[in-house]
């Protein structure tokens, strides 16, 4: 009885496998939810454009301070105060990573502590706080041998430096020691084999290969930089989003000015874009099709 359920069974088999399909019509699916997240998506786009375009907004006034001379040395500032705080804030980003490795405990703890204390407080306060140094430290320098009055030395320009330069420094060693992590030991070894002590080895052999992990942070930290130049217009550091609120307190045109800055600021994050995308595909060269792809 079994048997010949199993002969019938195997006969329908057969019949589905063997039975002409070319006369069924192809149903494509529909994505119908596709399409109403689109929709959702070009409506809400038009229901912006329409609100910017028909709102109390002189657009001519944002275009005529687009290049006022005010703005533009704002803009130079913003791109000069970006280079060098990431500059500094890689200097001691790879010192404080190399440090978090030493075998002395009191320097890798003092890595650990400079770490913990500029990641635990906030950009803006440190600005603050390094602009208003002098009402802890009249003056600095070498008593007897050379001295400056540190309201003269703390300037704006400088507490902006040292307030995003140092407080950076503390998230690049991570990234950085993510980097260094992320190289194989036995590099490491080979390194020592060939009789390099450990400096030589981790700026001739680790660093080079870890820079393809590092790039890709490293750089959205100096696009994040860019924008944290703002802060300093709190201490009156002349940048352009300093230089957008002189201007609109002067003539009230408080959305058209913002939107000058808004401007500035898209423009320089997108040529920066550009060439951090440049730099990673230099780098990941030698590394496979997929990470020359990105």
């Amino acid at each position: 009885m079994l048997l010949e359920v199993d002969r019938q069974l195997a006969k329908v088999d057969h019949a589905a496998h063997t039975e002409d399909l070319s006369h069924l019509e192809h149903v494509r699916r529909r994505h119908i939810g596709r399409y109403i997240g689109a929709a959702a998506i070009l409506a809400i786009a038009l229901w912006i454009i329409l609100a910017f375009a028909h709102g109390q907004v002189e657009w001519s006034v944002t275009g005529r301070y687009l290049t006022a001379r005010a703005i533009l040395i704002g803009v130079g500032n913003t791109v000069l105060l970006a280079v060098l705080a990431m500059l500094f804030g890689i200097a001691i980003g790879v010192t404080v990573a190399i440090m978090r490795f030493s075998a002395n405990p009191i320097i890798k703890w003092a890595a650990l502590a400079y770490v913990g204390l500029f990641r635990g407080i906030p950009s803006l306060l440190q600005l603050l706080l390094w602009y208003n140094l002098a009402l802890v430290f009249p003056t600095i320098g070498i008593p007897g041998l050379f001295e400056w009055r540190t309201v003269d030395v703390m300037t704006p320009f400088v507490a902006a430096l040292l307030g995003l330069g140092i407080n950076q420094g503390a998230y690049t060693s991570e990234v950085i020691r993510a980097g260094l992590i992320s190289v194989d030991d036995g590099q490491y070894e080979a390194a020592s084999a060939i009789g390099m002590h450990r400096l030589q080895g981790l700026r001739r052999i680790i660093l080079p290969q870890a820079m393809r992990v590092i790039l890709p942070p490293i750089g959205n930290e100096f696009i994040g930089m860019v924008k944290w130049t703002s802060l300093a217009s709190v201490i009156q550091f002349s940048e352009v989003m300093h230089a957008s609120e002189t201007i609109y307190y002067a003539n009230s045109r408080v959305i058209e000015l913002l939107f000058v800055a808004a401007f500035w600021y898209l423009a320089v994050i997108t040529v920066l874009s550009l060439l951090q995308s440049r730099v990673e595909r230099y780098f990941a060269r030698g590394a496979g099709r997929a990470a020359q792809s990105r």
